[in-house]
């Protein structure tokens, strides 16, 4: 196992559950009439091809889920080849955020997985945001410097919903530990099952335009990957 890829020592353990108790101190509140604020990550690298075509079919019903709890702001960013990085303005309407995700097409490249996590903290120092989706199926970069973004986003209450297609353990490791030091989620799917993701973008659109219950009601309602994700969230 390379340096940029190893376990953590034990006291970086010691500082990541640091990370965990601040958290559990720290305040998360949603303004009364706010529409939800939602950023939508993806790897465009070329292994995300068929996940990136699936996204934009399902993106339509993360807006329709949001709008009967407040409404849901989207902005969509992603990365591809060995340097693009680009995030799209913030749209309100399902079919401006689609037209934008058809024009682009994937790249071969490396993961560009802490410029995510940079560009979610330079938003919600903007203007609040409620949630980070990131959909992703491996890492190549040093996860104590994703760790340590991670952390940052946390305190700044930016839940992350890392989605993992596949079963690669390094992104794994990695994606979890991303989750728990946002006090978010982390759940795996199945190459191919565009079920599996239609229902955990959903679930993601209703925490964010919602909160905590609507998730929650959502997950008795529909069980499955959607009750795991919520339980996820409940517990952290």
């Amino acid at each position: 196992m390379s340096d940029s890829k190893k376990l953590p020592s034990q006291s970086e353990s010691r500082d990541i559950q640091a990370f965990l108790d601040k958290l559990a101190r720290t305040p998360t509140v949603k303004p009364a009439g706010r529409k939800g604020r939602l950023i939508f990550a993806l790897d465009a690298t070329a292994s995300r091809e068929p996940t990136w075509r699936e996204a934009c079919r399902i993106q339509a019903e993360m807006f329709d889920t949001a709008a009967a709890l407040g409404g849901l702001e989207i902005q969509l960013c992603y990365y591809r080849g060995m340097t693009d990085f680009e995030a799209f303005p913030w749209f309100v309407r399902a079919e401006d955020l689609r037209r934008r995700m058809a024009d682009v097409d994937c790249l071969g490249g490396y993961t560009q997985i802490a410029r995510v996590l940079q560009h979610a903290l330079q938003e919600t120092r903007k203007s609040k945001v409620d949630a980070l989706v990131f959909v992703g199926d491996c890492m190549e970069e040093n996860v104590d410097e994703l760790c340590k973004l991670a952390g940052e986003l946390g305190l700044l209450g930016v839940k992350a919903f890392v989605f993992q297609e596949g079963f690669d353990p390094t992104a794994e490791f990695a994606f979890k530990q991303i989750a728990r030091l946002t006090h978010g989620a982390h759940c795996r799917f199945n190459a191919g099952s565009a079920q599996q993701l239609r229902d955990l973008l959903t679930a993601v659109a209703t925490y964010a335009a919602g909160g905590i219950k609507a998730l929650e009601n959502l997950g008795r309602n529909r069980g499955g990957i959607v009750l795991q994700l919520a339980r996820q969230i409940s517990r952290s």
